[in-house]
């Protein structure tokens, strides 16, 4: 798991323990598996967001776990150009190497915890694919695919890419030193990544220790779906945003996770640590986004 690391997390500066006198932990609202499927040129996936209703996701409209996956020398696949339109489409590169090209003269090479955030605005064509070099000699390719909606007023937007390398994202440690948490973009705890969004989220990558235990501040007007990424270490993709009408249960709200081999002290912290499982917290609801534009194609 290349994405970036350190060799000393306790030197990183530390998100401070929520105060218990205020925080109350977030309840999980519902846990799905996601489903496989091939995307593109027949690269497989796996559906985070399949079954969760998209008003408990706003603004978020779809993600998927691309790989994990080990190709022999010839198998690498992409997509062909296709067309988006009216959202956001951003890329995290876990392991592996994807190239990016748009019609509006954005791209480049992302590879181990970079990302690329591509706005579409008015419409974009792009094409995602492996460099020659990967093709030829195969290897591991591992990575996401979020779809941020545009609010309705920045529907017709105009087109934007951002190269986000890794070594810009935020470090830090969770209160126990024993969680890595990235931030892409957004803020955690007054740390704020180097991404820029249109709409307000925060976008991070945690990879736990066996027997640590996370617990990150959320604003509690913010949901927060995400999954683990891997069963060979606990490692989270999660992805926050306002909802319009919070539930009136998040308050100052922490939201725990425990790393596999930990017992889990409540049922709160006994989430599944199965390959590609999505879920979803209380406070999301209804949409501050404009409606999805039709989508022709996913990538």
């Amino acid at each position: 798991m290349p994405a970036v690391t350190v060799e000393n997390i306790l030197l990183l500066p530390r998100i401070e323990e929520p105060d218990a006198a205020v925080a109350q932990d977030r309840p999980v609202l519902a846990v799905t598996t996601a489903p496989s499927a091939y995307e593109g040129e027949g690269f497989p996936v796996r559906r985070a967001f399949a079954g969760i209703d998209l008003r408990q996701l706003d603004p978020f409209i779809h993600m998927d776990q691309m790989g994990e996956v080990e190709y022999a020398p010839g198998e690498p696949k992409g997509t062909s150009w296709h067309p988006h339109r009216g959202f956001e489409t951003v890329t995290y590169m876990i392991d592996g190497t994807f190239r990016h090209q748009d019609s509006n003269g954005g791209g480049g090479l992302i590879t181990n915890g970079d990302t690329q955030w591509m706005t579409a605005g008015g419409g974009i064509l792009h094409i995602e694919e492996p460099p020659e070099e990967m093709v030829l000699s195969g290897g591991l390719f591992h990575g996401f695919q979020l779809w941020v909606n545009l609010p309705a007023r920045m529907k017709m937007t105009t087109p934007r890419y951002q190269d986000i390398r890794a070594g810009q994202v935020a470090l830090l440690s969770s209160p126990d030193g024993g969680t890595l948490v990235r931030v892409i973009a957004g803020q955690v705890a007054g740390h704020s990544g180097p991404g820029v969004t249109h709409t307000p989220i925060t976008l991070l990558h945690a990879t736990l220790e066996p027997g640590a235990m996370l617990r990150l501040p959320w604003r509690p007007d913010f949901n927060c779906p995400g999954g683990p990424t891997s069963t060979r270490s606990a490692m989270f993709l999660l992805a926050l945003a306002p909802s319009a009408r919070p539930s009136g249960r998040c308050g100052p709200a922490r939201w725990p996770y425990s790393a596999p081999g930990t017992p889990s002290p409540s049922p709160r912290r006994g989430a599944p640590t199965a390959r590609a499982t999505a879920w979803t917290c209380s406070c999301s609801a209804a949409s501050r986004s404009g409606s999805p534009s039709p989508r022709t194609a996913r990538s």
